[in-house]
């Protein structure tokens, strides 16, 4: 006689912490929001405030073209990603300015050093492999 003093309880936290759709959509949404947030706020928005310094030419576009590429993967895409919308579009320039920073502008650093960008990279490939979610403006949009 193990059963649990509130079932509803006890269904609801398998459901949720589960292997169960909602479990996953839930999960995948506090990914895009933690990741993408962190990554606007705290990367991006002080790259767009002030947008001088030492950066990588990608490509050799230039130094102020691959920075402004980095603001609008950084910010832009990463406020996107959030939010659910056009999710694995704006994902790719997040990837690729990610991978920039992991293997050419830190190519050489320590890993502590590359921990952060690689970090985002991971995320941003399993973002990517998985979708958003049902929780996200690209679900919303489907189901109209």
């Amino acid at each position: 006689m193990d059963s649990h003093p509130y079932p509803f309880i006890e269904k609801g936290m398998k459901k949720l912490l589960g292997s169960a759709p909602i479990a996953t959509d839930l999960a995948l949404l506090i990914l895009r929001l933690g990741f993408g947030l962190l990554l606007a706020f705290d990367h991006g928005l002080p790259k767009l405030r002030h947008p001088e310094g030492d950066f990588v030419d990608f490509l050799g576009l230039g130094t102020k073209i691959s920075m402004g590429l980095c603001i609008f993967g950084e910010f832009f895409c990463s406020l996107l990603v959030a939010a659910g919308l056009f999710t694995r579009l704006f994902l790719v320039p997040l990837i690729i300015t990610m991978s920039v920073a992991v293997f050419q502008a830190h190519a050489h650093d320590p890993l502590a050093k590359k921990e952060h960008a690689l970090l985002y990279l991971i995320v941003f490939v399993v973002l990517f492999l998985t979708g958003p979610g049902k929780c996200s403006l690209d679900a919303w949009i489907r189901k109209k």
